[in-house]
């Protein structure tokens, strides 16, 4: 039995140290209580219950069912709520800063602003999860699947998503800052605006992700996948594309200038009113890409060595591409 201490405002304040009966928890909620620190809940079944604005900071929930409850501005702080299942929760604005939420399942939560600074997040399920706006920073999500998840303007500076799967995720004005994304795969993401400058990405799977006017100025490309990857406006000054696959990657008004393009793989690439000054061309395959015109001499004067996959001198690649002066309607 929970030990209850009364406030002289008559504000009800529950400790527990023991499991509490789950239908006298609910009765405490229903009748206004709402602080319920350190409680034992682990393994318990809330699905679909209200526990709008709860306080379950520092509780254990290990192994708990909370899918498709209604946990909007509740407080999960330092919770234990590992392997717990938050499945289709309503969790927008809750806080569960430095909560253990290894491998747990928050796949289709809608956590739209919920505060997950320094959670532990590795190998959970994160699914077409809604954590727009959220606060991520320092957490960890190392081997995370947030495949078609939506993160766009969410705070992700210095958190860990090494081998996450990133697949159809929506990133579009998140802080990636000193964010760890070794090993991640984002074919068909949504990186619109995104700032990666300076980060290693190297052999990273960006395949017909969407990288519109992104900041990768310096990235470490080094063998990444960016075919039929869709980066009008994007800045890759000083970039390192070496051996990268750009197949079919569009990259209209790009700026490409001191970007390293030995050995990469430009086929039918469209560069169109791109950039391209001081870029490093040695065998670099350009058969069937479209190049603005102005770059036409120095490439030619610049341009050496055999290409990487048909073993085919880079300058003979030049003459099976089009230069134009003009995007192509």
């Amino acid at each position: 039995m929970p030990t209850i201490a009364l406030r002289e405002s008559g504000v009800v304040r529950a400790y527990y140290r023991s499991t509490m009966n789950i239908q006298y928890f609910l009765e405490l909620y229903e009748a206004g209580y709402r602080d319920f620190v350190g409680i034992q809940l682990a393994g318990v079944d809330l699905a679909h219950h209200i526990l709008v604005g709860v306080n379950l900071s520092r509780s254990v929930l290990k192994g708990a069912n909370l899918s498709r409850a209604f946990l909007t501005q509740a407080t999960l702080n330092g919770t234990q709520a590992n392997w717990a299942n938050f499945s289709f929760a309503k969790m927008s604005e809750a806080s569960l800063v430095g909560a253990d939420l290894t491998k747990a399942s928050m796949r289709g939560a809608f956590a739209v602003q919920a505060d997950l600074r320094q959670a532990q997040l590795s190998g959970a399920d994160l699914c077409y999860v809604n954590l727009r706006n959220a606060n991520l920073s320092g957490a960890n999500l190392c081997g995370v699947n947030l495949s078609g998840a939506n993160l766009s303007g969410a705070n992700l500076r210095e958190a860990n998503l090494a081998w996450a799967h990133l697949t159809g995720i929506r990133l579009s004005g998140a802080d990636l800052n000193s964010t760890c994304l070794a090993a991640v795969n984002l074919e068909g993401a949504w990186l619109n605006g995104v700032d990666l400058s300076g980060l290693d990405l190297s052999g990273v799977n960006f395949k017909d992700a969407k990288l519109n006017g992104a900041n990768l100025n310096y990235t470490n490309l080094s063998a990444a996948n960016l075919s039929h990857t869709t980066m009008r406006g994007v800045s890759m000054v000083g970039a390192n594309l070496c051996n990268a696959n750009l197949t079919g990657a569009v990259m209209w008004h790009g700026n490409l200038d001191q970007v390293n393009l030995c050995r990469a793989d430009l086929t039918r690439a469209h560069l169109g009113e791109a950039s391209l000054r001081s870029a490093r061309v040695e065998g670099t395959e350009f058969t069937e890409s479209v190049l603005p015109a102005e770059a036409r001499a120095y490439l030619y004067a610049t341009v050496q060595g055999e290409t990487r996959w048909t073993r085919r001198p880079a300058r003979e690649t030049l003459d099976h591409s089009l230069f134009i002066d003009k995007l192509l309607v």
